[in-house]
């Protein structure tokens, strides 16, 4: 990492990496969130999935005003009215929960996700432009570490909170009374109250300690402007399919955590103990990011590493299909391995050239994180239609083709040079 940035950009670096903590930890706990809101609110798979539409939604309606905040605020305001907002998005699952009310928990998710939107479109460019496009990909891979390392947190302690005893007390609902049923769901979903509590009041301290930290403010901006001949963000060709290609990557990559559970009770699994199988995804994308940053861009460029990882997607979710009980647990999970380069890379390879377009790229980058909101309820819906919620996992494999495409061809741009990437 030292030869990826000056030293003088070690302390922004840091900082930019808690947020990534933030954004893993609030982002995976909505695998717990799934199973635990099916029962407390009574709900279909299908309807369940909706957690991740209602958090992913707000990236893609909320991306682009976010980039206006920024070009207003700046990256360090911008990431402290993110942190507010996130907190008042926590702090809604309050009467959600003493009111049981489904769509006041989507509500609070998608506030939630509109802090993250702002606090995404900020952060990513920023580590992006930290240092030399060739290694932008190892300086988000570390964030990446960050991440995970939350996400595998949020499983753990939200399945403990959320999930104990979760199988007996779905078992025991249907023999119960009326009142006595009443009185059980709304015990369940009381759980979340104090740590949604907790999770709010650390949002907004974060917020307001972010205003007193001295940030730089890379002035992107005024990158070469001969370079761009594009009039409008959109002609970037390399921005546009890069935004496609981040919207199928999110959208696998939500259903290899989001859906664990899914998949695990297929197998034959409780809920309970394939709840926490969502750790092990977490796990393998650590140890890819760890891999990312040891080999990119040393010993293996970006673009090669990402038809590998997309090819080696397939090969893993195809044999997870194949086999059974830990197994196929465990072929799944090393969808977080193949998947880690993925992010990494594609943000160099769509902001590449961009200049004066930078944050409005990022914006729209961002916006496509609403793959996670469209992909797993249209899995959903495709299991159901085919009466198969293993064979339905498949929805993942058109994206992962069509980034092999995007490394092959589709990063390429007039506007950058193509060939530090």
């Amino acid at each position: 990492m030292a030869k990826s940035q000056s030293p003088s950009y070690l302390f922004p670096i840091t900082i930019i990496g808690i947020l990534f903590f933030i954004f893993g930890f609030i982002t995976w706990a909505n695998s717990q969130l799934i199973p635990y809101l099916k029962i407390a609110c009574q709900l279909t798979d299908t309807e369940s999935y909706f957690v991740g539409t209602a958090f992913f939604a707000a990236y893609f309606f909320m991306s682009i005003p976010s980039s206006y905040i920024l070009k207003w605020a700046g990256f360090k305001k911008g990431m402290s009215i993110g942190l507010l907002i996130m907190a008042i998005g926590a702090l809604l699952f309050i009467p959600a929960a003493r009111t049981i009310s489904y769509p006041l928990f989507l509500t609070g998710l998608f506030v939630i996700g509109t802090g993250l939107a702002l606090l995404q479109t900020a952060s990513n460019p920023y580590v992006t432009i930290l240092g030399p496009i060739e290694s932008a990909a190892q300086r988000i891979s570390f964030m990446g570490v960050c991440n995970k390392l939350a996400g595998y947190c949020a499983v753990f302690l939200l399945s403990s909170l959320f999930l104990h005893n979760i199988d007996q007390i779905e078992a025991a609902l249907p023999a119960m009374s009326a009142a006595d049923k009443a009185l059980e769901l709304q015990a369940l979903a009381n759980k979340v109250i104090r740590p949604y509590s907790v999770i709010s009041t650390s949002f907004a301290l974060l917020g307001i300690m972010l205003l007193f930290i001295n940030l730089p403010e890379p002035e992107q901006d005024k990158d070469e402007e001969s370079k761009h001949t594009a009039t409008s963000v959109l002609g970037h060709r390399n921005l546009v399919l890069g935004a496609v290609a981040l919207f199928f990557y999110v959208g696998a990559e939500v259903i290899s955590y989001d859906a664990f559970t899914t998949f695990g009770e297929t197998l034959g699994y409780s809920k309970q103990i394939a709840s926490k199988f969502a750790a092990n995804t977490a796990i393998a994308m650590l140890v890819g990011y760890f891999l990312s940053i040891a080999l990119i861009p040393k010993f293996i460029r970006q673009r090669p590493a990402l038809i590998i990882s997309a090819l080696l997607s397939i090969l893993f979710l195809t044999l997870a299909l194949l086999t059974e009980g830990y197994t196929a647990v465990a072929f799944f999970a090393l969808l977080g391995l193949s998947q880690s380069a993925m992010w990494p890379i594609i943000w160099p390879l769509a902001l590449n050239g961009l200049g004066k377009h930078t944050k409005i790229g990022s914006a729209i980058l961002v916006m496509m994180i609403v793959g996670g909101a469209v992909l797993m309820p249209l899995m959903g819906l495709f299991a159901e239609w085919i009466d198969s919620k293993k064979i339905a996992f498949l929805i993942m494999v058109p994206g992962w083709l069509f980034l092999i495409y995007y490394a092959l061809s589709g990063y390429k741009t007039p506007y950058g040079d193509n060939e530090a990437v």
